[in-house]
């Protein structure tokens, strides 16, 4: 016994399947391709400000690590703002920071803001002349001439 199927349904059933060879990515496909964008993230407050107002003392709100020349932002009231440079200098929960910019109080929140670093490529050291193996590598002297 033999089937018979019209054409429209057999062109039907190719449309339908090539249509799924032209799927977008998904979402959740394209946000892995991407690096996460971290938003900042609230570390301490201004503990105290000397007077020459040349670098503040921070007060940390639990364990963060921040190296040296890590640039930091504060927020205040009035939309005041300013950038920190840390300096490494750490005792207990307090870490000290220069002042970079901006205008900066006492309880002033304190921010760190987490950008990733490209990764890094590896370099492949620099080799010599290659001489297939089966060759010798002839060594020549310097020998002076007389023209």
């Amino acid at each position: 016994m033999k089937i018979t199927l019209p054409l429209s349904m057999v062109l039907a059933a190719a449309v339908l399947a090539s249509c799924s060879l032209l799927k977008k990515p998904s979402k959740e496909e394209e946000d892995q391709d991407k690096p996460k964008i971290e938003p900042p993230k609230l570390v301490g407050r201004v503990a105290s400000i000397p007077h020459d107002r040349k670098f503040v003392l921070i007060q940390s709100y639990g364990p963060w690590k921040s190296d040296a020349g890590t640039i930091l932002t504060t927020r205040g009231p009035e939309n005041r703002a300013s950038n920190l440079r840390v300096t490494g200098e750490k005792l207990g929960d307090f870490s000290a920071a220069d002042l970079q910019s901006g205008d900066v109080e006492i309880g002033d929140g304190v921010y760190a803001h987490h950008v990733p670093k490209p990764p890094e490529i590896p370099v492949a050291p620099e080799a010599g002349p290659q001489v297939p193996e089966n060759q010798k590598i002839e060594k020549t002297e310097n020998v002076q001439k007389n023209n």
